[in-house]
Parts: C-alpha cells; structure tokens; sequence
C-alpha cells in the first residue's frame, strides 16, 4: 500500500462571488511509496504549498482524492502518525529546547519517562545539546530550524514532511539535515521533501516531481530526470596529448564529434567540508552547533501496529478526567509564583480540554477565587514571559 496517493487531485481558490480565482492545484496524480524520499520542486505558486496542505487535512480539495496510508487526511488518526515541518518554525520563544520537545511530547499523550529519553536524543541528534537550555527565541533561524526538526520527530512518525528544511542553515547544518532524511529512511519512514534547493533534493531524494501552474510536469528518479539520453561521456586517466587525438579522429570517423575535453572538477561542498574536516582534526573550539553520529534509539525501534485511536478524543476524555487544581485567592496567587513546569502543565491542559470552570464562586464577603487551571492560555503565556525575566 502506499503512504500517499493523490488522485486528480484539484484545489481552486475562489473570490468573494464565488468566481474561480487561482487553481492552485490541477489534476495532481501522485504516490508515494513506503521508505521512499520524495521531492517536491516547483517555482513560487506552483502549489506545493497548497498541496502539502492537503495533505495535512489543512485544506479541502475542490474535487479528486487523497489519501494518507490509506485513510483521508482529515482522519485524526492519521494525523498521529505524521510528523511536520513548516517552512517558518512555530514555537514557544520563551521556553528551552529541552521544554519545547517536552511540550510536544505531552500533545502525544507520552509519559514522563519516555518524553525524557527522547528529549534527550534528539538534541543530542540535532547538534544542541549546547544550547538546550537556551530560550529558543534566542535562537537563530537555522538552530530554530533544527529543534523544529526534533519535534517534527519527537512522536516516531511514519510520514515525515518537510517543507524547506534546509532554509536558513550553514552548510553544515545543511548536511547534518540530509544525513538524518537519509537514516530516517533507511529505517523505513517515508519523508515528503519539499525544497527549492535542487542540490538537497538531488543528494537525498528517491523520486521527484516537478509542477508548474498547479500541474505535474515531470515525475521520475533523480538519475532519470538528469540522465542525458543523447550525450556520451568517457571518464579516463589522464592522457597525453597524442593519445587525445587519435581518440577524437576514431569519434569522428564514427559519425560523431568531441564537443569537450577537460578535466573533472569536485563540488564547492565537498572542498568545503574536506576543509572543515581539517580544522575539526585541530580540535578548534566553536560557538556553533555541535555534530552528532547515530539515530536516536527510539526512531531505529521498530514499532507495534497503531490502534488508529481517535486523538482528539483521547485528549478530551483526558482533559475531563484530569483532576481540579486547588483554588487559591488572589493573594495566594500573587505570592506563590509558578514554577516552570506548572506552567507547562497548564499549557497542556489547555490544549487537552480548553474546558474552564466558570461557574466558581465564593461568598460575598470573600474575593473572588480563581481555578489555576481556568486562566485563559495568554495569561499563561504571561506568566511564562514573567518567570524567564526574573
């Protein structure tokens, strides 16, 4: 079966009369296979983005199918299997990286042990051991792009897509990416790559599609596409002079001519870290991401079938079962600040209920208490901005 499967798949974005304004998507027909590293190309507008979306369950399709291991985008279900990357990572500027992998792996319903050990492993894996006690608003783009990674990660998915993963790194970074697309599908998770970076999706892709207009242009495996049907090409030792002309007469007496001669060049990138390899034997100290070997432990796991439990159910009926903080007035309040990891208990409780308990009250002569665990979710935010400038 395969992981993804577009069927004349069509998005048309309409005015405010109803009249047919962008057709983003056209008649897309597409599969992704399992364990396969498939590229999306395609110039600005040419619906990659709006195709992703689809995918995701963000975006009806106007008309034409798709499917995410089998199931209908819109299945939560599914949903829990797919891990994403945005191509502008959104995260909690105020908390660290250690706490941002820990907030997410709350969302997934993993327990204290579990949310630990993979916290842990994917720093260490994304090179920011270093700096995971920083706020990741302090980051720079490309460690943000990283811990953005690590929690596209932290629920093992099955899909893993990615949408420009690459914007912003060093080239570096930009390798430490690409080796964790290739391991990632070496141990059998199928990865959605969409980039406009022909040199990344080159390196590490199975098969690509190129669109324009919404369509699909040319679908195919890298070597493929690039294959040159009509060009030859002889790669030998270095010859001597004579030798090169006795070649080119015998290629011309065949019909054919020599349209070149020269000597083979290595790529910028490969100068580039043959370099750095150099200076990382000097053991010179820097300030940047660190590099890492190996996959984490429970990416390489294989896995046990998914129940296809309803996720946003399962949160509900959590959030109802969870028990009431106790009620403090306001001087209470004012004076015990909260500590971090309340805080971040509060944010999960949002997301799992979203339920407050308004109807709470005292009597006349008392102030009005208030449930900690009703404050709406920027008051949180709030107090999570206070307790990091203390």
């Amino acid at each position: 079966m395969n992981v993804v499967e577009c069927i004349a798949l069509t998005k048309v974005f309409q005015d405010f009369w109803g009249r047919d304004k962008v057709r983003a998507v056209d008649k897309l027909d597409m599969e992704v296979r399992p364990g396969e590293v498939f590229g999306l190309l395609g110039p600005n507008g040419s619906g990659k983005s709006t195709t992703i979306k689809m995918l995701l369950g963000l975006l009806y399709p106007t008309s034409g199918a798709a499917r995410i291991l089998g199931k209908m985008p819109t299945d939560t279900a599914v949903k829990a299997q797919i891990g994403f990357l945005p191509e502008e990572s959104y995260l909690y500027r105020y908390l660290n990286a250690y706490e941002t992998l820990d907030y997410y792996g709350r969302l997934f319903k993993l327990d204290r042990y579990e949310r630990k050990r993979r916290t842990e492993q994917l720093i260490e894996k994304v090179g920011l051991k270093k700096a995971g006690k920083r706020p990741v608003g302090t980051y720079s783009k490309g460690m943000a792009r990283r811990i953005g990674l690590a929690q596209a990660l932290v629920n093992d998915p099955d899909l893993l897509i990615l949408d420009e993963p690459t914007s912003g790194l060093d080239p570096a970074g930009t390798l430490k990416v690409k080796n964790v697309i290739k391991e990632l599908a070496e141990r059998g998770k199928t990865v959605i790559l969409s980039s406009h970076l022909l040199a990344d999706v080159e390196d590490v892709c199975d098969r690509v599609v190129i669109m324009y207009g919404g369509k699909q242009q040319a679908v195919g495996t890298v070597e493929e596409l690039l294959k040159r049907q009509d060009t030859t090409q002889i790669l030998a030792r270095e010859l001597d002079a004579g030798t090169i002309q006795q070649i080119s007469e015998l290629i011309r007496k065949s019909g054919s001519e020599v349209m070149r001669v020269d000597h083979p060049t290595d790529r910028l990138e490969d100068l580039f870290f043959r370099v750095i390899a150099d200076a990382q034997k000097q053991q010179l100290e820097t300030a940047g991401a660190e590099e890492s070997a190996g996959m984490p432990e429970f990416l390489s796991a294989r896995k046990e079938t998914r129940t296809g439990t309803d996720l946003v159910e399962s949160l509900v009926e959590a959030g109802k079962d969870a028990p009431k903080a106790p009620m403090m007035t306001p001087v209470e309040s004012e004076s015990k600040p909260a500590a971090r990891s309340d805080v971040l208990d509060e944010l999960t409780a949002g997301a799992r209920s979203g339920a407050t308990d308004a109807d709470a009250t005292t009597p006349a002569d008392d102030k009005k208490k208030i449930d900690d665990t009703s404050r709406p979710k920027s008051d949180v935010l709030d107090r999570l901005m206070g307790n990091d400038n203390k």
